[in-house]
């Protein structure tokens, strides 16, 4: 991962000390609320329903056992005790004193980390794929290309005061696991002619108006990539809608203008750029490469460590169902990614204690060369394991509620805070991830359903990704009263798509049923070893809306 130099920590520790001078005056009622409020947002700081929020920055999820550590006190001695991970592979705080923020930013920087642009209308954390750098169906490693966009967005004095907050996700394989395709820039790196480019997508988003991102560029070749972004925000910074925060995201402004418009402008600002100083030199890539270079693999027999694996199994099944389900192929023999689940029955997806954080740290350091990742769906990879070690990281996961073998399954939903805390909640997230979990307690039938996507956003601003759940929950303000719409059929994958609104919301008490009932019509009708997405689209919601709907 990308270590600080002095240059870096100088910036970080010079934001510190400006926002502690900016908290005190604001506290001492020398400055304005409007006046203080973007001052806080560029340094993660959200003043939610009843605490403040801090929003911590993780790039694209990476973090080191010391970051790990630190982030466990700070929650133990700033907060209630525990935190939260994100859909942006950040970690948020969600009960800090607001006198107290200074002190924890300044922790922070003590350990190479921030809270910078985590909140704003400015470029957002970058997002990649949690197995970058080992899975095995990977073009190249995507996280190298995240550090340079990280380091060129951060601070970029152009674009702290976009129309809209700005959101960029990278992926190095052919199989999305960053959703690029519902970002604002989404970045896909593919081989042409044995060279490295991208594939670029513009205009996604989820929120009041889903959209997908549109191809903008088939093949950008390696070193244009910072200049080309350049381009693409420059006309979104000029031409985006400031006079309707609803309409302010580049996805509107590339549907006004339509594509071939939008992509004509970016040419022509890229035209007087694309050789400038943003040019990525092979010097430049081979900088960025060296944060990530592969750590000391040892040589390990394969085979001899999966049979190992294999005679655990075959003793015990819960062991097996783990590893079936929360782990994932390594590009390096004798090597495995794990997934460390933080949704066992009763915990709020996303959800881990300042016990948990050390755990993961300890963890991290015995079984994994002391890093972890933060993934989109919640949780946490594990991404250099060597295999024979695997059943031992098993029993010591377990003790600390990290072993639920639900990766992929309906219970490993991704949940937003919801009203519980967000003041722009309509309706609770968390209690109703925690029915659900609560009625799907079977594993043997979550397992037979497949891999099956349930995601649940609080409000329309879409923090859960319900646009993109094979099954996803919305709660809506009905006069006062709390109702969750269902949308069925989303994709967050290659083949990204959006769910459709199966009709009326029901009652938070009726929706474990509703469920169940969405659930019974994809057992009838599927076909052998069919998803339920493939399921859906094939049968169309006629039949779903038939049997959830019947008593009505």
């Amino acid at each position: 991962m990308y270590i600080y130099d002095d240059y870096d920590r100088k910036i970080v520790n010079e934001r510190v000390t400006q926002f502690r001078d900016q908290t005190r005056r604001y506290l001492a009622g020398t400055l304005a609320e409007e006046e203080f409020l973007p001052l806080r947002l560029q340094n993660g700081l959200y003043v939610q329903r009843l605490a403040p929020m801090l929003r911590i920055a993780v790039p694209y999820g990476m973090l080191n056992s010391t970051q790990l550590r630190r982030l466990a006190r700070i929650t133990r001695d700033y907060d209630k005790g525990y935190a939260h991970f994100t859909t942006r592979q950040n970690l948020q705080l969600n009960w800090p004193r607001l006198e107290e923020v200074p002190d924890i930013l300044a922790e922070l920087a003590q350990v190479d980390m921030h809270a910078v642009q985590t909140s704003g209308k400015c470029i957002r954390n970058i997002t990649s794929d949690p197995f970058a750098g080992v899975a095995k169906d990977e073009v190249a490693d995507p996280r190298p290309y995240c550090e340079l966009i990280r380091q060129w967005s951060t601070l970029h004095p152009e674009f702290a005061f976009l129309p809209h907050k700005f959101k960029v996700a990278v992926s190095g394989s052919e199989t999305d696991r960053a959703a690029i395709q519902v970002h604002d820039i989404g970045i896909q790196l593919v081989r042409q002619n044995n060279a490295i480019g991208y594939r670029i997508y513009v205009g996604g988003g989820l929120g009041r108006i889903p959209v997908l991102g549109s191809v903008m560029r088939e093949f950008l070749p390696e070193q244009d990539l910072l200049s080309y972004l350049e381009a693409i925000v420059r006309v979104y910074n000029l031409l985006g809608r400031r006079d309707n925060r609803h309409k302010g995201r580049i996805k509107i402004l590339v549907r006004s203008l339509g594509v071939v418009v939008f992509a004509q402008k970016v040419e022509k600002e890229w035209a007087h750029t694309k050789d400038g100083v943003q040019q990525l030199t092979p010097a430049s890539l081979d900088w960025a490469r060296r944060f990530f270079s592969a750590p000391a693999y040892q040589i390990i027999d394969h085979e001899t460590a999966q049979t190992k694996v294999d005679q655990h199994a075959a003793r015990d099944k819960h062991f097996s169902r783990w590893v079936e389900h929360n782990t994932h192929p390594h590009r390096v023999p004798g090597y495995i990614s794990v997934v460390l689940s933080t949704k066992p029955v009763g915990v709020p997806p996303g959800d881990v204690t300042n016990q948990q954080l050390e755990a993961i740290a300890d963890l991290a350091d015995r079984y994994s060369f002391g890093e972890a990742r933060a993934t989109r769906a919640q949780n946490v990879v594990l991404a250099d394991v060597q295999l024979e070690q695997l059943h031992e990281l098993w029993l010591a996961a377990k003790q600390q509620g990290f072993a639920t073998p639900n990766i992929g399954t309906l219970t490993d939903m991704v949940c937003c805070p919801g009203g519980d805390f967000c003041t722009l909640a309509n309706a609770k997230s968390t209690p109703i991830a925690a029915a659900i979990q609560k009625k799907f307690d079977d594993m043997d039938y979550l397992y037979d359903l497949g891999n099956l996507d349930l995601n649940i956003s609080g409000c329309m601003n879409a923090c859960g990704h319900h646009h993109i759940g094979n099954i996803g929950i919305l709660g809506v303000d009905k006069k006062g009263e709390e109702y969750y719409q269902i949308q069925l059929g989303g994709d967050s994958g290659k083949s990204a798509r959006f769910g459709k609104v199966l009709g009326p919301g029901f009652n938070p008490k009726d929706v474990p049923e509703i469920v169940a009932r969405i659930l019974s019509v994809f057992v009838e009708y599927r076909q052998t070893e069919e998803l339920f997405v493939d399921t859906y689209h094939r049968i169309g919601p006629g039949p779903f809306k038939e049997r959830v709907y019947a008593t009505k």
